[in-house]
Protein backbone atom coordinates (compact mmCIF):
# COMPACT_ATOMS: atom_id res chain seq x y z
CA UNK A 1 0.00 0.00 0.00
CA UNK A 2 2.79 2.64 0.96
CA UNK A 3 4.25 1.13 -2.74
CA UNK A 4 1.16 2.59 -4.44
CA UNK A 5 1.16 5.67 -2.07
CA UNK A 6 4.46 6.71 -3.03
CA UNK A 7 4.48 5.82 -6.61
CA UNK A 8 1.19 8.26 -7.06
CA UNK A 9 2.75 11.22 -5.21
CA UNK A 10 5.69 10.18 -7.63
CA UNK A 11 3.60 10.74 -10.70
CA UNK A 12 1.55 13.78 -9.24
CA UNK A 13 4.58 15.73 -8.87
CA UNK A 14 6.28 14.56 -12.52
CA UNK A 15 3.11 16.21 -13.45
CA UNK A 16 3.35 19.60 -12.69
CA UNK A 17 5.51 21.83 -14.88
CA UNK A 18 9.11 22.65 -14.20
CA UNK A 19 9.64 25.81 -12.09
CA UNK A 20 13.13 27.00 -11.04
CA UNK A 21 14.10 26.49 -7.29
CA UNK A 22 13.16 28.43 -4.94
CA UNK A 23 15.21 31.19 -3.41
CA UNK A 24 17.49 31.35 -6.56
CA UNK A 25 19.93 34.49 -7.09
CA UNK A 26 21.34 35.55 -9.90
CA UNK A 27 23.95 38.17 -10.70
CA UNK A 28 24.40 39.58 -13.98
CA UNK A 29 27.57 41.71 -14.68
CA UNK A 30 28.44 43.09 -17.84
CA UNK A 31 31.92 44.10 -18.42
CA UNK A 32 31.09 47.03 -21.09
CA UNK A 33 28.50 48.27 -19.59
CA UNK A 34 30.00 48.07 -16.07
CA UNK A 35 26.94 46.98 -14.40
CA UNK A 36 25.21 44.54 -12.41
CA UNK A 37 21.63 43.49 -12.88
CA UNK A 38 20.70 40.80 -9.85
CA UNK A 39 17.43 38.86 -10.21
CA UNK A 40 15.83 37.20 -7.30
CA UNK A 41 13.32 33.91 -8.56
CA UNK A 42 13.42 34.76 -12.06
CA UNK A 43 12.48 39.08 -11.36
CA UNK A 44 15.05 41.52 -11.74
CA UNK A 45 15.61 43.50 -8.17
CA UNK A 46 18.25 45.48 -8.89
CA UNK A 47 20.66 47.33 -11.00
CA UNK A 48 24.10 48.61 -10.42
CA UNK A 49 26.90 50.45 -11.68
CA UNK A 50 30.26 48.15 -10.88
CA UNK A 51 33.87 48.81 -11.70
CA UNK A 52 35.55 45.60 -13.27
CA UNK A 53 39.40 44.78 -13.39
CA UNK A 54 41.60 48.17 -14.99
CA UNK A 55 43.78 47.94 -18.01
CA UNK A 56 46.72 45.02 -17.00
CA UNK A 57 44.23 43.53 -14.57
CA UNK A 58 41.15 41.11 -16.03
CA UNK A 59 37.92 39.98 -14.72
CA UNK A 60 37.27 36.29 -15.63
CA UNK A 61 34.14 35.77 -17.44
CA UNK A 62 31.88 32.83 -17.05
CA UNK A 63 29.25 31.49 -14.04
CA UNK A 64 29.94 30.38 -11.17
CA UNK A 65 27.88 29.76 -8.01
CA UNK A 66 29.01 31.45 -4.67
CA UNK A 67 31.68 29.88 -2.94
CA UNK A 68 32.14 31.64 0.52
CA UNK A 69 31.36 34.99 2.12
CA UNK A 70 33.27 37.46 4.55
CA UNK A 71 31.57 40.72 5.53
CA UNK A 72 35.19 42.36 6.77
CA UNK A 73 37.26 40.55 4.15
CA UNK A 74 40.99 42.18 3.85
CA UNK A 75 42.88 41.43 0.49
CA UNK A 76 46.02 39.31 1.10
CA UNK A 77 47.49 39.80 -2.17
CA UNK A 78 46.99 43.82 -2.74
CA UNK A 79 48.68 45.36 0.31
CA UNK A 80 45.73 44.42 2.91
CA UNK A 81 42.81 46.51 0.77
CA UNK A 82 39.32 46.59 2.38
CA UNK A 83 37.26 44.36 0.76
CA UNK A 84 33.65 44.64 2.74
CA UNK A 85 30.56 42.32 1.75
CA UNK A 86 32.78 40.06 -0.10
CA UNK A 87 30.93 36.82 -2.01
CA UNK A 88 33.78 35.04 -3.29
CA UNK A 89 32.94 33.03 -6.77
CA UNK A 90 36.48 31.94 -8.62
CA UNK A 91 39.56 32.19 -6.39
CA UNK A 92 40.29 35.48 -5.03
CA UNK A 93 38.06 37.10 -7.34
CA UNK A 94 34.82 38.70 -5.59
CA UNK A 95 31.98 40.70 -6.16
CA UNK A 96 32.89 43.24 -2.57
CA UNK A 97 32.13 46.75 -1.58
CA UNK A 98 34.44 49.98 -2.46
CA UNK A 99 34.83 53.43 -1.07
CA UNK A 100 36.32 54.60 -5.00
CA UNK A 101 32.54 55.44 -5.38
CA UNK A 102 33.86 58.12 -8.16
CA UNK A 103 35.38 55.10 -10.54
CA UNK A 104 32.22 53.40 -10.31
CA UNK A 105 30.81 52.55 -13.98
CA UNK A 106 34.28 52.23 -15.81
CA UNK A 107 37.04 49.50 -15.20
CA UNK A 108 39.12 50.31 -12.14
CA UNK A 109 39.37 47.01 -9.72
CA UNK A 110 42.35 44.66 -9.89
CA UNK A 111 39.35 42.09 -11.04
CA UNK A 112 37.51 42.01 -8.60
CA UNK A 113 33.94 43.08 -9.59
CA UNK A 114 33.47 46.20 -6.95
CA UNK A 115 30.16 47.93 -6.08
CA UNK A 116 28.93 51.24 -4.07
CA UNK A 117 28.81 49.89 -0.18
CA UNK A 118 25.04 49.42 0.08
CA UNK A 119 24.82 48.07 -2.78
CA UNK A 120 27.64 45.82 -1.87
CA UNK A 121 26.00 45.24 1.65
CA UNK A 122 22.54 44.23 -0.28
CA UNK A 123 23.71 41.76 -2.49
CA UNK A 124 25.51 40.43 0.40
CA UNK A 125 22.40 40.20 2.26
CA UNK A 126 20.45 38.46 -0.59
CA UNK A 127 23.27 36.13 -0.91
CA UNK A 128 23.14 34.70 2.55
CA UNK A 129 19.14 35.02 2.81
CA UNK A 130 18.88 32.32 -0.65
CA UNK A 131 22.36 30.65 0.27
CA UNK A 132 25.36 30.50 -1.38
CA UNK A 133 24.97 27.53 -3.11
CA UNK A 134 21.69 29.23 -4.53
CA UNK A 135 23.44 32.12 -5.53
CA UNK A 136 24.80 32.35 -9.15
CA UNK A 137 27.37 34.77 -10.75
CA UNK A 138 27.85 35.51 -14.20
CA UNK A 139 30.18 38.02 -15.96
CA UNK A 140 29.93 38.52 -19.80
CA UNK A 141 31.81 40.63 -21.71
Amino acid sequence: MRAIAALTAFVMAASLPFTAAANSLVARISISSQTMIVSEDGVVKHRWKVSTGRSGYSTPTGTWRAKWASRHHRSRKYDNAPMPFAIFFNGGYAVHATFDLKRLGRPASHGCVRLHPDNAAEFFALARQNGLGNTRITITR
